[in-house]
């Protein structure tokens, strides 16, 4: 499936396009720099492999939970780029995208997503891999004290991702009542991982038109982020 999907919900920004059962990725760690950079990315991924959007058979973006700006972002490209192209789109959520790159990366069978929500607070969730590999909910999402997260028992291929558990490990160790192994290493969800899941829900018809592409912000409290 030739599809484009794109990520600035947190500090990272990144793009990545399916054409021609290939994959290619932009991926860089940008803060505040979202704006001027996703565009560019789109662009040059088309010109890479030498389309356009309507060769396409839909966008897939990140839709939150994460930064407010960013997240906003995310969900008015894609917006426009789908309505530009008459093609559907694909929402996925940021947390569920963080745990696709663990179980791509063959990173345990059930990941326990944290992202830095500011206010002493963490997007959390849950999810395990599915015998496709895909990323599937446990629990609802949510946001929450590190100390009032919904609780799961403890599982035998555990990984713990996102920028909230260096924040927020402690509290968060003593809340699910066992400490999980820590990726330190990938902390922000990746566009390809946005890709994968999109193709999911548009092979499963759940796409949605443009002006159904919402963001999930689980609060309506607005941060500096």
């Amino acid at each position: 499936m030739n599809l484009l999907s794109i990520e600035t919900a947190t500090d990272a920004c990144s793009c990545a396009l399916s054409y021609d059962g290939d994959t290619h990725l932009m991926f860089e760690h940008a803060p505040r720099r979202h704006a001027e950079l996703i565009l560019g990315m789109v662009d040059e991924l088309l010109e890479r492999v030498g389309a356009d959007l309507s060769t396409l058979a839909g966008i897939a973006f990140g839709r939150g939970p994460g930064s407010f700006t960013g997240v906003r972002l995310a969900t008015g490209v894609a917006q426009g780029l789908a309505y530009g192209a008459d093609l559907p789109v694909a929402p996925v959520s940021t947390l569920a995208a963080l745990a696709q790159g663990a179980f791509r990366r063959g990173d345990g069978r059930r990941a326990l997503i944290a992202l830095d929500a500011r206010m002493s607070e963490v997007y959390w969730g849950v999810f395990e891999s599915d015998p496709e590999g895909l990323a599937r909910p446990v629990i609802d999402e949510q946001v929450a004290d590190p100390a009032r997260v919904e609780q799961v028992p403890m599982g035998d291929l555990d990984i713990a991702l996102g920028e909230g558990w260096q924040v927020h490990a402690q509290a968060l160790s003593e809340r699910l009542g066992f400490a999980p192994s820590v990726d330190q290493s990938n902390l922000y969800p990746e566009a390809v991982d946005v890709l994968r899941l999109g193709q999911d829900i548009l092979t499963r018809g759940h796409g949605v038109e443009p002006h159904q592409a919402l963001p999930v912000y689980l609060r309506d409290r607005v941060t500096s982020a």
